[in-house]
């Protein structure tokens, strides 16, 4: 799984994850859309995502960076 994938089987839109991680949404659909490379993210965001999602922060990633 990916983090649009982990998101929606919290059942979070994209807003509620950004409210949760007070992670901008629009930073969020950057990731999932690939607009940002989601391997370069912060440790910070990595870390506040993973949190909130209840998974290891490489699960963000489809498990390990390309």
């Amino acid at each position: 799984m990916g983090l649009k994938e982990l998101r929606k089987a919290r059942g979070l839109t994209q807003a509620a994850l950004a409210k949760q991680t007070g992670i901008a949404r629009t930073t969020i659909s950057g990731y999932e859309c690939g607009q940002y490379d989601i391997h370069s993210m912060t440790l910070d965001n990595a870390l506040r995502l993973s949190r909130a999602l209840q998974c290891h922060p490489y699960e963000l990633t489809d498990g390990w960076p390309e």
